[in-house]
């Protein structure tokens, strides 16, 4: 029952659209009805300008923390279960989030967030990488994906230098699949060269 009572939390805690709520509380918008229409940073960023924006890419990476490190919390501590399983759960909240009409955000800053509870070396390093790879491409959709695949590698690497976490491999694959799925219109917007590109960097 405990078990279930976690992975119900944490899809929950992913579930929370930081978008719309910020965007609704402070601004009277509903960023669905503009840009992108998706509930992540990125359409925040180009919808509501760069404070909101910056707020709700850090509220969603610390649902991604958050949902991670739950299982760690004294009333919890009995439950046989993985933290990266419970971070799943949060991107799947992020993606379909039940308080928001099951259409949420493309789970890369939530995706972070896992990987900031989890192995914050690798979340350092993928910040690091964001900037400078949105640097070259200007365009946010490319980098995400770029950045997932360096994660795959980073897990490889972590397991035959560091330790043996096959969960990890398997937890950061599952992510990348779900981020280059959740850019699928990103993608064909890239061939056709009219992907939105940032000015701010």
């Amino acid at each position: 029952m405990t078990i279930i009572i976690l992975l119900l939390l944490a899809y929950v805690i992913g579930s929370i659209p930081s978008g719309l709520w910020v965007g609704k509380l402070f601004y009277n918008i509903d960023i669905r009805q503009h840009g992108s229409g998706n509930l992540g940073g990125t359409n925040t960023f180009r919808t509501l300008g760069k404070k909101a924006g910056l707020a709700v890419t850090i509220m969603d990476i610390l649902k991604g923390t958050a949902a991670t490190l739950v299982g760690t919390l004294a009333i919890f501590e009995s439950a046989p279960i993985h933290p990266l399983l419970l971070g799943i759960l949060a991107v799947v909240g992020h993606m379909y989030p039940i308080f928001a009409g099951f259409k949420g955000g493309k789970a890369v800053a939530t995706s972070g967030g896992i990987l900031l509870g989890y192995n914050w070396p690798i979340f350092v390093i993928l910040v690091v990488g964001f900037f400078i790879i949105l640097k070259i491409t200007k365009m946010v959709s490319l980098t995400s994906m770029i950045l997932a695949i360096i994660a795959f590698i980073y897990s490889i690497v972590y397991y035959f230098t560091v330790e043996k976490d096959w969960p990890l491999i398997a937890i950061v694959t599952l992510l990348a699949v779900f981020i280059f799925y959740r850019h699928r219109a990103n993608i064909k917007r890239i061939k056709d060269g009219t992907e939105p590109k940032v000015k701010w960097i």
